[in-house]
Order: C-alpha cells, then sequence, then structure tokens
C-alpha cells in the first residue's frame, strides 16, 4: 500500500500538484476507494473508456460486411471459370489496402501491417479453399 500510495502521488506530482497537495490527494482517494483511484489515474480506465460489447459488436459485423462485400460482388459477376483467378487477386490487393490503412491508423509501419494483413489472409482463404476442396463444396 505505500508504495502504492508514492505511485499515485508521482502521478499527481507530474499534473501539476505539489508534493505536499499530491501526498494528500493520494492518501484521500487511496482511503475512499484504492481500486478506483488506480484504475483512473494510474491505468486511464474511466466510465468512458469503458467497453462496450454492442457497440463491439456492431463494429465487428459491420467490419465483416465491409470486408466481404468486394470478394461476394466479384464472385456475383465474373464468370465462373474465371472468377477464383480474379477472387483471389482482388481479394489480396483489398487486404494489402486495409492491412496498410489499419497500420497507418493505429501508427505502426505501413509495410508491416499490410505484409501481416495479406499473409494471415492468404493463409485463410488457403485453408478454407482445402477444406472446402476435402468437403466437396470448393473448385480448387
Amino acid at each position: 500500500p505505500d508504495k502504492e500510495l508514492l505511485e499515485l502521488r508521482d502521478i499527481y506530482m507530474v499534473r501539476g500538484l505539489d508534493e505536499a497537495l499530491a501526498q494528500q490527494v493520494a492518501a484521500q482517494l487511496m482511503q475512499r476507494d484504492a481500486l478506483a483511484a488506480h484504475a483512473r489515474d494510474e491505468l486511464g480506465l474511466t466510465e468512458m473508456a469503458k467497453a462496450r460489447p454492442g457497440e463491439a459488436a456492431l463494429a465487428s459485423a459491420a467490419s465483416f460486411v465491409c470486408g466481404a462485400l468486394f470478394p461476394v460482388l466479384i464472385a456475383a459477376f465474373v464468370f465462373h471459370s474465371e472468377v477464383l483467378p480474379v477472387l483471389f487477386t482482388t481479394t489480396i490487393l483489398l487486404l494489402v489496402i486495409l492491412g496498410a490503412v489499419a497500420a497507418k491508423a493505429g501508427g505502426a509501419s505501413v509495410m508491416k501491417g499490410a505484409l501481416r494483413v495479406v499473409v494471415w489472409g492468404a493463409l485463410s482463404m488457403i485453408a478454407t479453399s482445402l477444406i472446402g476442396h476435402l468437403l466437396g463444396q470448393a473448385a480448387i
């Protein structure tokens, strides 16, 4: 508890309180609800940043729909014998774009992000195709 108190005190000092006031604030907040004080001020967990499962589920569903839209449209409108090469090529291109955009948005390396998404996406497509082929449901 003493080290946790000092940790909170130091956080408040970095935010601009003098040492005596920071010590007093840390002690009072820990006395009232130490877990809430540390969650909020040390870890940044607030009510505003609280997980929202419904929102996450809707965002995930929307992402899947958006990600599947182009491959499904291609499969629907390209002549059957040509669909697999066009579908594969277009999907890889879209994975490159989505990986790069996601990496850029997250502040990561665009090349590494695009490569990671392409590799895992391609492996997923290969695995899905092989499973479909083994079950007699894929045309590879």
